[in-house]
């Protein structure tokens, strides 16, 4: 499920070049003369300090740079000490350091602290300060904050000691007290530059009585001296924030005698806790009591791992349901390269660190794994492939070869699961990922999944076999001082836990484009209507639709595969400008803050890439099928691959149109043209009736020129036809060279123009003698005359029938009239 990729060993990376260094000089001539070499820090940016015994009997200190990938020696002790903790400042000028302190049998009568905290000058002088000799362990880390200078002027130093006290040191030593951590409160402590500190966040939390008996601070580097008694955890939390607002707060317990484990994250931009228990598999083991989950931070996902039992992939920005988060058991939630007896501490920016080894991985999701799940649909449940999908389209990120594979199982599996539609998700999860960076309130406004357009959920995706989950609300958290006015992420952490009141008491807050279905059906009947009003409101709906499709033709679509953006589609860009308009008037009304500049662009940019996001989907299948330009014909019949593609453009169809979805224009065409060509003609019109396939005017036009007049096809021209509104039935008669075709034009000319020559008063018959016309058949002949007196009179009747006149209505009758007496044939 995960991949681990190593970034760093101790042994490859640090002993052998301490040995290759050391042998040079002739001070050791084998590897063991270095030994007890461990990891202490791993500082901000990156560095790793580390210590060292050699055979003098001294200690050393050095560090290794990630990006240079050298080592370097800082500071070394005359005599053997053993190391707890070890931070380095960003000047590499200071050095903090706490020593474990051991009594020796003859120093047993002298009082001797456990534990020495030492401020070491290593650039340009080695002065060294006694900054604490407590009986407590205390962990030392310089911490840098956020200026724009590129010198700081003062170093600052953070003591954290294991009794529960915080104290800040400034060089020049300028000493702040320290804050004692009270009980089942999380504190969160912004240290300034200008030598004071302020409590920022304050958190109740609903913990255990007396959770712990020792402390491990992961983030303050290693201590391998522990007492003994210290070593086992009782309890391991973790708290875990995001750029984008977010802060999940990871505690469990080890597993109870029952063999059951718990774990709880409160998700505090959410306002709820939400507490997960596992069954563990296998027989109940003696050490059960050790087993704690490690937390690991991937993205917006934590991960829970505990070898061999359980991994679990927790969605902390789409939490509602179990199926948005990956549940692993057994053999799937081992990770090969950590052996069992490893001791593991998770890091952060997705890193863990095997103490054993003194190794270090960066951890992340694995693809191949996640495509696997996919593609298993017998052996396992539709919860976890749901998972998977998620995991693959918001977390992987933009790729375009992983999404071709996602593609190209899609085609593999068109036909919709029994809980969901892959197709829904496809669509919806990757529009999400687009957005969701963006803020961390459009999690709440907008979907990401199409399981919540169901009236109920279905049983399959609201329970996980083994997991049960509880949901809570957590205590309202309390923002103090400057966290009122500060920007970045307390701004947004703010914001969002005071938007989830609002989320919470307003009725649907998230946007559903099924509830579309009634404003679009409205604007079907305004589309058919000639009312002034219902005129402006379209011009409005077309100017959405100008905006998106003009920003669509800006991206690369030079390399077309598939035609499509190429024709008028009246229909979709009316359903295009729609869904413009009401994800505003949503976004607005939920989300003032964003403003109304960025809502537009936002909501711009959503819809094209909708649009956008279809055409590949297209293009992937055409590429996959191997389709070329020989589809568009109408005179041949189509392949099993046109056959294959053809289903799974329904699909997305009917995928779309029960979400209520536009289409890029030219997409109904495309599948007109497919049908026509892999379907019976009785079943293309059947697929007509039911409106899976509708009748464009470009379809249509190209129906009636590409094909010739052969039984079949004027029986097919016919049967399309009289399913044609009137208006484009007309439009379409002219491109049609048939004599049907012509007397139904000749028709609707002579009543048009006998209804205007009607309501002209005083109009009279003139006669008129013009060369070359025939009275041979007298009604004709006072027809024509009629028609010729009422176009000399009207002011361009007819500008959209060019070429049909007195003339062409004449020759039509005398042709119908021959056809009729069986003289000629069509």
């Amino acid at each position: 499920m995960l991949q681990l990729s190593a970034t760093f060993d101790l042994q490859q990376d640090v002993v052998s070049s301490i040995f290759k260094k050391e042998a040079t000089v002739g001070r050791i001539k084998e590897y063991s003369g270095i030994v007890d070499t461990r990891i202490l820090n791993i500082e901000r940016d990156g560095g790793v300090l580390y210590s060292w015994k050699g055979t003098t009997g001294t200690t050393r200190i050095g560090k290794y740079d990630p990006n240079t990938r050298q080592n370097k020696l800082l500071y070394t002790f005359d005599k053997q000490v053993c190391v707890s903790s070890c931070s380095l400042n960003k000047e590499e000028t200071l050095l903090a350091v706490s020593l474990a302190q051991r009594t020796r049998t003859e120093e047993r009568l002298r009082p001797v602290s456990k534990c020495l905290t030492l401020l070491i000058e290593i650039h340009p002088i080695n002065n060294t300060k006694v900054l604490k000799a407590v009986d407590c362990r205390v962990r030392v880390q310089f911490i840098h904050p956020d200026t724009e200078r590129d010198s700081v002027l003062e170093s600052h130093l953070l003591l954290v000691a294991e009794d529960g006290y915080v104290e800040q040191l400034h060089v020049m030593l300028v000493r702040q007290e320290g804050y004692r951590v009270e009980k089942a409160v999380l504190k969160c402590v912004q240290f300034c530059h200008d030598h004071n500190c302020e409590t920022l966040f304050e958190l109740e939390l609903e913990l255990p009585s007396n959770p712990f008996t020792c402390m491990r601070f992961v983030n303050l580097g290693f201590d391998h001296h522990q007492e003994t008694q210290h070593e086992r955890e009782e309890m391991r939390m973790v708290v875990i924030t995001n750029k984008t607002g977010s802060m999940c707060v990871c505690y469990s317990q080890p597993a109870c005698a029952d063999q059951e484990i718990k774990y709880t994250i409160v998700l505090v931009h959410r306002g709820c806790s939400k507490t997960f228990s596992v069954a563990l598999d296998g027989t109940p083991s003696p050490c059960s009591t050790d087993l704690l989950p490690l937390f690991i931070p991937i993205g917006y996902y934590v991960v829970v791992y505990l070898s061999g039992h359980l991994l679990h992939c927790i969605n902390t920005r789409q939490q509602e349901l179990l199926c948005h988060s990956l549940f692993l058991s057994g053999v799937d939630a081992e990770l090969g390269v950590l052996g069992s007896d490893s001791v593991v501490l998770s890091l952060p920016e997705s890193s863990l660190l095997d103490l054993n080894t003194g190794r270090m991985f960066t951890v992340d999701l694995n693809p191949s794994f996640l495509m696997d799940l996919l593609h298993c649909s017998h052996s396992r449940p539709d919860a976890q492939r749901l998972a998977a999908l998620h995991c693959l389209l918001l977390y992987m990120g933009p790729n375009a070869a992983l999404q071709l594979k996602i593609i190209d199982w899609i085609c593999d599996n068109v036909m919709p699961f029994d809980t969901f539609d892959q197709i829904q998700e496809f669509i919806l999860a990757s529009l999400y990922r687009l957005i969701y960076k963006k803020c961390l309130s459009l999690d709440e406004v907008l979907p990401y999944s199409s399981v919540f357009e169901k009236k109920k959920v279905p049983e399959g995706l609201d329970q996980v076999p083994g997991v049960t989950c509880t949901t809570e609300l957590h205590a309202e958290p309390v923002f103090k001082g400057k966290a009122r006015s500060l920007q970045g992420f307390w701004e947004e952490l703010q914001w969002s836990t005071e938007k989830m009141k609002y989320f919470e008491a307003v009725p649907n807050p998230r946007y559903r484009t099924s509830q579309n279905l009634p404003d679009w059906t409205k604007l079907l009947t305004t589309l058919k209507s000639e009312n002034k009003k219902a005129s402006n409101y379209l011009r409005h709906i077309e100017e959405n639709t100008k905006q998106v499709l003009s920003m669509v033709d800006s991206w690369n679509l030079d390399q077309k595969v598939v035609p499509l953006f190429q024709e008028e589609d009246s229909q979709q860009r009316a359903l295009i400008g729609l869904m413009v308009d009401k994800l505003r008037e949503h976004l607005n009304r939920h989300l003032p803050r964003l403003g109304k500049k960025k809502i537009d662009v936002l909501v711009v940019n959503y819809v094209a890439k909708l649009l956008e996001l279809i055409r590949r989907m297209l293009e992937s299948v055409w590429l996959k099928y191997k389709l070329g330009p020989l589809v568009l014909c109408l005179k041949q019949q189509g392949s099993s691959a046109e056959w294959a593609v053809f289903h799974v453009m329904c699909r997305i169809l009917e995928a779309t149109k029960t979400l209520c979805l536009p289409l890029p224009p030219g997409y109904h065409t495309l599948l007109s043209v497919l049908g026509v060509r892999c379907l019976p003609r009785h079943t293309f019109l059947q697929y007509v009736d039911h409106g899976v396939l509708q009748l464009t005017e470009t379809f249509v036009s190209r129906l009636m020129t590409d094909l010739d007049n052969s039984d079949a096809n004027e029986e097919l021209k016919f049967s399309v036809l009289k399913r044609l509104p009137e208006r484009m039935e007309q439009r379409i008669c002219h491109l049609w060279d048939h004599p049907i075709s012509s007397a139904c034009i000749s028709r609707d000319y002579v009543r048009g123009l006998l209804e205007k020559h009607a309501k002209t008063k005083g109009s009279m018959f003139m006669e008129r003698d013009e060369p070359g016309f025939r009275p041979e058949f007298l009604p004709l002949t006072f027809l024509t005359k009629i028609l010729l007196d009422v176009e000399d009179r009207a002011l361009n009747p007819f500008e959209e029938q060019e070429n049909v006149d007195a003339r062409f209505v004449e020759e039509t009758a005398l042709k119908q009239t021959l056809i009729l007496l069986g003289f000629q044939d069509k």
